[in-house]
């Protein structure tokens, strides 16, 4: 039946042929074979190709290879809405990441978390046979979803599902959020949130929200705590754990059961619901920060950390942050240049002979931004604070406050500190030994830099100088032998040795 519809659309599309002659001969027969062959070898790799890029849901057997002619994303799974796409992320030029990407500002809103990176290569390959699986240019498994499932869809949410054909949910990517979280989105005390560099998490206690630094290894810092307000309703204890979502109506909650809040942290659209994707996301410099989709732009929304001072290295390692004047050095005296007061530390002063291991550098009127979430004793003098951190090479720095005895151990590489102007609160910062030959070394060589190219300009001027010098002499010569030996002014001739008297006489 196919073939005598084609073979009519053919026919009928050269009036001068005769249907009925061509159709009852040999070669009509063979003729209309052959143009159904034709068509179906060169429409099939389009409508594969349409098919692996612009569908909305996945069935056993589809397989997928890196296009390695895409520039940065190669889509293979839309949502119904358009507007978001699972499919292979380049990332860092040479390396990929399977991603959710929001289409109209190409921002990943998740991403697969591998055991390992793959590269971008047309060797790597995601297959679905019932498990979505990512298999490296050697053919072994970095991600999968460790399930047997019918299908997978991309819900307009930006919920990534394996699904059975009842629809029951096999997995989601929501179980495993990255670093942002959605509308509607149960973040849990299962979950965590890291930062896109691995710097930052962010976690849910039993009744509190924070957000950690990772300064040092298996060592983690809280820089912001926010504990349930239970405004509305009360953490019952024995009632399961709770977990924190973001609610239509402008804010984020955390909830332990049914529809009521214990906490409520609200945005600036609090109260007046938007049309559009809604997310929050840890940010590499630390703080948690809300969006909204304009149709446009992200428009921020919420941040939870407003002071850039109060954020854990805005200046970068040994850096010094004043409110409202921006950022400098602890030693006083560096040039500040972002991240280049000192380079980042990580570990602790252990090894080696611990007590000729660094240099002590000490300044005034500064604090930890974060104090009140750090550990502290109460001592009765600098000296006594500073001798406890002198001895423990796991300790990099304390911060003493001479009015209240408090002191407080940083037992982590010194990150950013505050000025505070009060001078009763003493810093005490260990450097490694050679921590800043890096910044000697740029210091000099940028010196000689300097010396070199002040002598460059030096010897071209003189080289000018001394052409101009060279090409008036020689004009003066030629005028001469022009005319004669005679030249303009009080002397007659500037060769002669009357002339040679006289210049020596007046010197």
């Amino acid at each position: 039946m196919a073939t005598l519809k084609l073979s009519s659309i053919f026919f009928l599309s050269f009036p001068g042929l005769c249907m009925e002659r061509c159709l009852n001969s040999v070669t009509g027969r063979f003729l209309t074979q052959f143009v159904l062959v034709s068509i179906i070898l060169l429409y099939a790799p389009i409508l594969s190709c349409s098919k692996s890029t612009n569908q909305q849901e996945l069935l056993k057997g589809f397989k997928a290879t890196v296009d390695t002619s895409v520039p940065s994303f190669q889509a293979l799974l839309r949502d119904p809405t358009g507007n978001l796409s699972l499919g292979f992320l380049k990332t860092d030029r040479t390396y990929l990441s399977l991603a959710v990407l929001h289409l109209p500002s190409s921002e990943p809103i998740w991403v697969a978390n591998p055991t390992r990176l793959t590269h971008w290569s047309d060797r790597t390959r995601l297959i679905f046979d019932g498990n979505l699986v990512i298999s490296d240019p050697h053919g072994k498994v970095v991600w999968s979803t460790g399930t047997q499932g019918d299908r997978v869809v991309l819900l307009n949410s930006s919920n990534l599902q394996v699904q059975k054909l009842d629809d029951s949910v096999l997995w989601q990517s929501f179980d495993f959020p990255t670093n942002s979280i959605v509308e509607n989105q149960n973040f849990t005390t299962n979950m965590t949130l890291v930062s896109s560099n691995g710097r930052y998490s962010m976690r849910l206690g039993n009744d509190f929200m924070g957000l950690y630094a990772n300064f040092k290894q298996d060592f983690e810092q809280i820089y912001w705590r926010h504990k349930a307000m239970e405004a509305r309703a009360r953490i019952i204890e024995g009632q399961g754990p709770i977990y924190a979502r973001i609610n239509p109506d402008g804010y984020l909650g955390m909830y332990q059961t049914g529809n009521q809040p214990v906490d409520v942290q609200p945005f600036n659209n609090f109260q007046r619901p938007i049309n559009g994707l809604v997310r929050i996301r840890l940010e590499p410099d630390g703080n948690l920060k809300g969006y909204y989709w304009d149709g446009s732009n992200w428009v921020l929304n919420y941040q939870a950390i407003d002071d850039p001072c109060e954020l854990p290295s805005q200046c970068g390692s040994y850096g010094l942050c004043r409110a409202g004047e921006g950022c400098s050095c602890l030693d006083n005296q560096t040039e500040f240049h972002p991240g280049e007061c000192s380079p980042p530390e990580t570990g602790d002063l252990c090894g080696g002979v611990a007590k000729n291991n660094f240099r002590v550098q000490r300044r005034k009127g500064v604090e930890v931004p974060f104090k009140e979430l750090m550990a502290y004793d109460t001592m009765s003098s600098l000296e006594e604070c500073e001798s406890s951190c002198e001895r423990n090479c796991s300790c990099w720095g304390v911060v003493y406050n001479n009015a209240t005895g408090f002191c407080y151990t940083v037992d982590y590489p010194i990150q950013t500190m505050v000025d505070v102007g009060d001078e009763t609160k003493v810093g005490y910062f260990k450097v490694r030994k050679g921590a800043d030959k890096g910044k000697k070394k740029v210091g000099l060589g940028l010196g000689i830099g300097v010396v070199g190219g002040a002598l460059v300009i030096l010897m071209v001027m003189i080289g000018f100088g001394s052409y101009r010098i060279w090409k008036r002499r020689r004009g003066v010569k030629r005028f001469l032998e022009e005319e004669g030996g005679v030249s303009p002014g009080p002397y007659r001739d500037l060769g002669s040795a009357s002339f040679k008297s006289i210049e020596m006489c007046n010197r």
